[in-house]
């Protein structure tokens, strides 16, 4: 009976909520080395390409090719601000929503950059633009709301 109240005691919510802090934080760490990666081989990738394209010729510089570049280079930044999301949630453990929305319209402005506008249909600008409204509208009310001294 006694492997009972231990199994008991582990379950009990102080011992639980502890034990799941630290898996939580453990897991942030695992996805920051994860997102350091990423980045590191992003940088790489943005590098080999960038130096692809500049030797080619003028002319063809300013094809799709550059943008694949400015592509690549959002990449990079949008891996940088998702880093900056985990190590945020690591010093505070919360999610800062202000920070995620900005993520979300960089990746959004990414996609408006690449997108080739010979193949893009009426339903994808759509969506694209409906998402440009609400990602805009929520990070206007998120900084509104966290600039407001009134807010308890």
């Amino acid at each position: 009976m006694g492997w009972i109240r231990r199994l008991r005691n582990n379950f009990s919510d102080d011992i639980f909520l502890r034990r799941l802090g630290k898996l939580e934080t453990i897991i942030s760490k695992a996805l920051s080395v994860a997102m350091v990666i990423v980045l590191v081989v992003s940088v790489v990738d943005l590098f080999i390409v960038l130096w692809g394209v500049l030797r080619t010729s003028p002319e063809d510089l300013f094809n799709r090719r550059l943008f694949s570049v400015f592509g690549i280079f959002l990449d990079v930044l949008i891996a940088l601000e998702i880093l900056e999301n985990i190590t945020a949630y690591l010093k505070r453990h919360v999610v800062q929503v202000e920070l995620v929305i900005v993520t979300s319209l960089t990746a959004v402005a990414r996609k408006i950059i690449i997108l080739d506008l010979d193949k893009a249909t009426g339903v994808e600008l759509i969506g694209l633009a409906i998402a440009i409204f609400a990602l805009s509208t929520s990070y206007w009310i998120v900084r509104r709301t966290n600039s407001n001294p009134t807010r308890g």
